[in-house]
């Protein structure tokens, strides 16, 4: 994959030094995150849910934090105590994990619950009545009646008709 160079929108553009670095970090394969899958999906007009695949994890073993602007799941497999039986092929990941999802500006967790291995995080993007968009009535002046010019006729001119 090729390099994007930024630095023109930088010229043009104030306060998204945050998205170009968090895009410019999206093309280095050395931070590319495989497990565990997950989904994003946007349930209405300001509510999204992250659903992540974590077959074998109980809530005891998973942590969720949110923290200025990343929201980060962790998940550490307690030990099983070595028993009598012997694993062949281990197909059913036991590994630890941490995820790390940037989150825009006002996006808030709302809650998380794990069903069928499947964990939900509720995301709610809550906009401050100070930063929503407004209406700006425009007040139109008062405009002054137009002025009529009268002219008085004389009777001394004689009507020219052509």
């Amino acid at each position: 994959m090729r390099h994007v160079d930024f630095s023109p929108l930088y010229r043009s553009t104030v306060g998204f030094d945050r998205l170009f670095t968090m895009l410019d970090s999206l093309g280095q394969p050395e931070q590319a995150q495989t497990y565990p899958p997950y989904n994003i999906e946007r349930t209405g007009e300001n509510t999204y849910r992250i659903t992540m695949a974590v077959a074998g994890f109980d809530e005891t073993e998973l942590s969720i934090e949110a923290r200025a602007h990343v929201l980060t799941v962790k998940g550490e497999k307690a030990d099983e105590a070595a028993g009598d039986s012997e694993y062949l092929y281990r197909g059913i990941a036991k590994r630890a994990f941490e995820r790390r999802f940037q989150l825009a500006d006002h996006v808030e967790v709302q809650t998380a619950s794990l069903k069928n291995g499947l964990l939900h995080i509720e995301l709610l993007r809550n906009i401050p009545e100070a930063m929503k968009p407004r209406r700006i009535a425009i007040a139109a002046e008062a405009v002054a009646t137009p002025k009529t010019i009268e002219a008085k006729v004389t009777e001394t001119e004689p009507a020219s008709v052509n």
